[in-house]
């Protein structure tokens, strides 16, 4: 079964991930499917963050100090 995609708004590889799952996945597949996919994404933020961490010199004293710190403590400019 052929099927064409043309929206503007889906980029590659959002059009393939779609062809390939044209014939509905038993219940318990597609579950599957969505559970390694959020795992991935959640990979893929927790090295981002991790990079940013780095980058800004961001440790834990550094949330420590956030978590205890009231949000209105500091004086207004």
């Amino acid at each position: 079964m052929s099927v064409t995609l043309e929206n503007p708004n889906l980029n590659e590889q959002q059009v393939l991930m779609l062809r390939l799952l044209t014939n509905p996945l038993p219940e318990a597949d597609f579950a599957q499917v969505r559970r390694f996919v959020v795992k991935l994404l959640a990979k893929q933020i927790d090295s981002t963050i991790e990079e940013w961490e780095q980058e800004n010199n961001v440790t834990e004293a550094t949330y420590e100090k956030l978590r205890v710190e009231h949000f209105r403590s500091k004086p207004r400019k």
